[in-house]
């Protein structure tokens, strides 16, 4: 994995070098983490145009497997006291080494390590790294993939075995504990984000916080978690009955959004419009009526972060990679009844290599638990 860093370093050495920089400080964390493989807290990533990268920090990387495991040919400079802020020492480093510029991530960069930074080099002329760095993490490698397919492995197990568990009588908030557990017990470093478990009139609602609200018969209960493997995260979201048999209304509710998220699954292909995918989805959803309730997107990357580029949304630019991970997650939320949430975990893969990867499998059948 080493020369994997190390290639990566050097593509955006370049990109930083066309742009006028020589080095560059690199303070996002999951950015450090794609450059380096860990993200200590507070680290910073300072690379020189020498090559002599560095990575600051104010306590030693540790062998935690949430914070990955450093390039062992990467030096690592530790803060003298574990005191000062490691962004406006890798300045002063950079200052040092005789540079006269560094492009750092003003999105990332706060007022006061941008003020900190000006007092410790001021004559260091600061630059905007932009997005480089998320640019060069949209298409994943296989190693990459292999994290999210694992990830997504530990998540279907854990879903699955709570399904066969008793659910009626027990509280949102007990469930979304519980699922969190099982993703710890079957290998995960934790939850990729906060789980939604949603009963009743919460269910569909794509943020849902887990209330005390306890599960009934004939509700909705939609579900939504995802693992984080190596650090990379996977997303799945379902929506199941409780009881006996379905309502009718919500068997039409749940083919409609089935229906919508097939078709943005199959519309996952190497070149197709983001807009385009995400239209593939909204419009059998919006030629049913339910405009009002769709959400302001139907998917997004997926990798270090939950949340990355590529949006899946009407007015998102860009076409997809191949061996760009995404989710298709259209739902709908009907006030005061409830809703449907079906969220997949797909890589995008040319039609001559099957067609999207489909990494998250529990079943999308509108199962009665």
């Amino acid at each position: 994995m080493a020369d994997v860093y190390a290639a990566r370093r050097e593509r955006l050495r370049e990109r930083c070098a066309a742009g006028g920089s020589a080095a560059a400080l690199v303070s996002r964390p999951a950015n450090v983490r794609y450059l380096t493989g860990a993200a200590p807290r507070d680290a910073v990533l300072l690379l020189d145009g020498d090559g002599e990268d560095l990575l600051v920090c104010g306590s030693p990387p540790s062998a935690q497997p949430d914070e990955g495991r450093l390039d062992e040919n990467l030096r690592t400079h530790l803060l003298p006291g574990r005191a000062g802020d490691p962004a406006a020492a890798a300045g002063a480093l950079a200052a040092s080494r005789g540079a006269d510029s560094l492009a750092v991530e003003e999105h990332h960069l706060t007022v006061a390590r941008h003020r900190a930074l000006g007092s410790v080099a001021p004559r260091l002329r600061l630059s905007d790294i932009g997005g480089a760095v998320e640019q060069l993490r949209v298409v994943k490698d296989e190693q990459e993939i292999s994290c999210l397919r694992t990830g997504a492995e530990i998540t279907d197990q854990a879903l699955g075995e709570l399904l066969e568990s008793i659910l009626v009588g027990r509280t949102e908030r007990h469930l979304a504990l519980e699922l969190e557990r099982r993703l710890v017990d079957h290998g995960a470093d934790g939850p990729a984000f906060a789980t939604s478990v949603a009963t009743g009139p919460n269910a569909g609602r794509r943020d849902h916080r887990p209330s005390d609200r306890r599960v009934e018969e004939g509700d909705f209960l939609s579900v939504r978690l995802g693992a984080v493997y190596h650090g990379y995260r996977c997303e799945i979201g379902r929506t199941f009955v409780i009881g006996s048999s379905p309502a009718d209304w919500q068997i039409e509710l749940y083919d409609l959004v089935f229906a919508a998220q097939r078709a943005g699954r199959q519309a996952l292909v190497p070149g197709a419009a983001c807009r385009d995918v995400d239209r593939a989805a909204r419009q059998v959803l919006d030629s049913a009526g339910y405009a009002p309730a769709l959400p302001p997107l139907t998917g997004h990357g997926v990798g270090l972060e939950i949340d990355e580029e590529p949006q899946l949304a009407p007015s998102a630019m860009g076409k997809l990679d191949a061996c760009v991970p995404v989710t298709v997650e259209p739902g709908v939320h009907l006030p005061g009844r409830g809703g449907v949430r079906i969220d997949d975990t797909l890589v995008v893969r040319p039609e001559a290599d099957g067609g999207p990867e489909l990494l998250t499998i529990t079943t999308k059948e509108l199962l009665a638990l």
